[in-house]
């Protein structure tokens, strides 16, 4: 069986595994079919992902068709499609006894913490598996992405009428901006690259862009009538933006960090924080819940995935075109590997 292994930062390497054993009690053995390429795989790749363990089977947005169940397993049956929640949590923590397992204590995350699905196929819990049958399996690979914007916008809570700032135009930023919609609320999207937010102008119907040129504090206090914004989520995993988005939000407002760095974050407490009043959140991974929308929304038209994959690859080329989607200039939305 073959699969992909990011042995060390910046080195794949094929292998020959042998096939998954039949499935557990409560496990599933999946195909899968699509795999998404985010912005943890970058890092991962990149040497930058605070999380990752090497070497690794990478891949953890799929799209997966159910081959086998084991013993008890009644929310899935061989020929499903699905998407995959890759959260692995324990469900004996604290977290997890208070249906947080996002933030399981004890929490391995496919293709992250543990081999995932770069491979063609493997055995998950059956618990992890969402149907989605009138999706392509192409948009099941997406569920994922999609989960983690719902997921730091729910965080932020905003209301109609406000204004919502997502900083950062990669996926993360651009699945953010999809729930910000939802909300009700006005959405502006800034980052530095002139090509992402042109896509998000035309492809996602967001008229309200700034253009990261020094003079974004200017253009966000002319956009909101000096307002500034109610929410801001940071989706970048840089800590200078993460620290200086503070200064973007209103009086009373929430900052929500989506995006992870491994370096310190650090802002001045009583010229800003303080005085404003501001609550400063963090969102990590998502909910079975958020699954559970993303793909209603995607069936009934409420989500448009069409503008979403701009690059496509097949199983085989993998580490040859792989370095080119760490690169803004190649004008990667979202890569998919086509497995089969």
């Amino acid at each position: 069986m073959k699969a992909i292994q990011l042995e060390k930062p910046g080195h794949f390497v094929a292998l020959e595994l042998p096939e998954p054993s039949a499935p557990a009690p409560g496990e599933a053995l999946v195909r899968v079919h699509r795999i998404g390429i985010c912005g943890t795989d970058i890092s991962g790749f990149l040497g930058k992902m605070p999380f990752f363990s090497y070497p690794r089977i990478p891949g953890h947005e799929l799209g997966v068709e159910v081959l086998a169940v084991g013993e008890g397993v009644a929310n899935v049956k061989p020929g499903d499609r699905c998407a995959v929640e890759p959260y692995i949590n324990c469900q004996q923590c604290y977290p997890c006894r208070q249906g947080n397992g996002n933030c399981c204590e004890n929490l391995k995350v496919l293709g992250v913490m543990m081999d995932g699905g770069m491979r063609e196929r493997f055995n998950l819990p059956a618990r992890k598996l969402h149907v989605a049958a009138k999706l392509s399996l192409e948009q099941c690979a997406l569920v994922e992405t999609l989960a983690i914007g719902c997921h730091a916008v729910n965080r932020g809570a905003p209301q109609a009428g406000e204004n919502v700032l997502v900083v950062g135009a990669g996926p993360i930023g651009l699945s953010v901006v999809e729930f910000a919609k939802l909300s009700g609320a006005r959405t502006i999207v800034m980052d530095l690259n002139e090509q992402r937010l042109a896509f998000v102008r035309e492809k996602m119907g967001v008229p309200d862009t700034i253009l990261a040129d020094g003079t974004e504090l200017e253009q966000l206090k002319k956009l909101t009538d000096h307002a500034f914004a109610q929410v801001v989520i940071d989706a970048t995993g840089s800590n200078k933006s993460m620290a200086n988005a503070l200064n973007f939000c209103g009086f009373t407002g929430r900052l929500v960090y989506v995006g992870i760095t491994q370096a310190e974050v650090t802002f001045p407490h009583a010229p800003v924080m303080h005085r404003r009043e501001l609550t400063l959140l963090a969102s990590r991974n998502a909910h079975p819940s958020d699954f559970t929308r993303i793909i209603k929304l995607i069936e009934d038209g409420g989500i448009d995935t069409q503008p979403w994959v701009t690059h496509r690859t097949g199983f085989e080329s993998l580490a040859e075109v792989f370095p080119s989607y760490t690169k803004p200039e190649t004008g990667v939305i979202k890569a998919v590997v086509e497995v089969g």
